[in-house]
């Protein structure tokens, strides 16, 4: 997914976009409206995330310029940066078309849960309804795509047969021999049980947390953390 960053400062800029960088984000970068907008117009970005005050003008303009446009694109989400605090730009930066807002100085970690949010409530009716999610994990099985948090995750075939088996079943208690008749049902001709395991160990670390229970002579559980 990428992110267009719109910010003067330099150093707020880049720490952003490192940030995002290590949640699996790609990030364009600018700091001026000429930039940004170039950028807006050629990179077709997935979301921006831009500063109410910007050298060569005001990000409001910026934002109304955006989501005056009459392509998809002028409607992906849109997050606002200032210093000011005054509630009449706050309803400013949000009736000019802003998804969200937030106001300097703030926390990394803030900001990419509001991104995440507006991302989210962005998406398709049908695309949010095709998203299995547990914790912070969300799998695409259409795209069959997975992630942890933002960040894509770099699953196997039968890696990611797993995970969707154990994400469709959350919470419930599965035999080994369901998981073996589910991901390798061959007419019968199963692979070594070890295989599961091997499988599932590798799945547990590019995971990131231990989502999976071994319930010891019976199978495994997919634990749906809040």
């Amino acid at each position: 997914m990428k992110i267009l960053i719109i910010e003067d400062d330099t150093g707020l800029n880049r720490g952003i976009s490192f940030a995002l960088e290590q949640e699996g984000y790609e990030t364009l970068t600018a700091q001026t409206i000429k930039e940004g907008f170039a950028l807006f117009e050629q990179e077709k970005p997935d979301a921006v995330i831009l500063d109410l005050n910007l050298p060569d003008g005001d990000g409001i303009d910026l934002c109304r310029k955006i989501r005056g446009g009459s392509s998809d694109a002028s409607q992906i989400p849109l997050l606002m940066l200032t210093a000011r605090d005054m509630e009449v730009d706050e309803i400013m930066g949000l009736t000019s078309g802003a998804d969200d807002y937030i106001t300097k100085p703030f926390s990394v970690s803030v900001l990419k849960v509001r991104l995440r949010n507006i991302i989210d409530r962005k998406k398709q009716p049908d695309e949010r309804e095709n998203l299995l999610r547990s914790g912070e994990i969300s799998l695409d099985p259409k795209t069959l795509r997975a992630f942890h948090n933002d960040r894509e995750l770099d699953l196997s075939v039968t890696e990611f047969r797993l995970l969707h088996f154990f994400m469709e079943n959350k919470n419930r208690a599965l035999l080994k021999e369901q998981i073996l008749e589910h991901i390798w049902d061959a007419g019968g001709n199963f692979v070594e049980e070890n295989t599961l395991s091997v499988n599932i160990s590798r799945l547990r670390k590019k995971l990131g947390q231990d989502h999976i229970r071994t319930l010891q002579g019976i199978g495994y559980l997919w634990e749906d953390k809040a």
